[in-house]
């Protein structure tokens, strides 16, 4: 079964920056659509970026758009969430999740469109 592990998590004053990395075992990796979900304190798993197999087509929640970029390299399995203005609003734990058989242009915003996830890592942006 194929895992994937979150790293990067932190905690940081707003303003700052942190770059959330997902390494993902086996070689699936590059046919899968990747995602990253949240769970803020008290709050529902909420929708966060998207990105394609390929990694050439994205989509961001309203909320980030314009602070966060996800990327995926194919060649290491890993998946990238680059987090720029972190707001406290941003904390939360993150999640990755992997559409494991995607085609080309397939996006997924909804969680149950993915098929495995990570265990999450915690941001913490304090004002």
């Amino acid at each position: 079964q194929v895992q994937l592990v979150e790293s990067g998590g932190g905690s940081v004053q707003a303003g700052e920056s942190l770059r959330l990395s997902c390494t993902a075992s086996g070689s699936a990796f590059k046919r899968a659509a990747m995602g990253w979900f949240r769970r803020a304190p008290g709050k529902e798993r909420e929708f966060v970026a998207a990105i394609n197999r390929s990694g050439g087509m994205t989509s961001y929640a309203d909320s980030v758009k314009g602070r966060f970029t996800i990327s995926k390299d194919n060649s290491k399995n890993i998946l990238y969430l680059e987090m720029n203005g972190l707001k406290p609003e941003d904390t939360g734990i993150y999640y990755c999740a992997a559409d494991w058989n995607a085609i080309l242009s397939t996006i997924r915003l909804s969680a149950p469109e993915y098929d495995d996830w990570g265990q999450g890592t915690q941001v913490t942006v304090s004002s």
